[in-house]
């Protein structure tokens, strides 16, 4: 049984755009004192997200097709 998720176009590519500490704190470095890089490297991704795939900013995902492989 294959419980895989498919995601329409989810080879598509999107671009980013983050300073170099956004990316190296999504890659796993601390930044103790600055916990703003964090939030703010995960909010641009979370945008992105949102206009590739239209979803609203109210958490609601219905606008993403998820179909389960069997």
């Amino acid at each position: 049984m294959n419980t895989g998720l498919k995601i329409p176009h989810g080879e598509d590519k999107v671009k980013v755009e983050l300073t170099v500490k956004e990316l190296m704190v999504l890659a796993g470095a601390r930044f103790p004192n600055n916990h703003v890089l964090e939030v703010a490297a995960r909010k641009k991704l979370n945008e992105v997200l949102e206009q590739t795939y239209e979803i609203e900013a109210g958490g609601s995902r219905d606008a993403l097709s998820y179909d389960y492989l069997n």
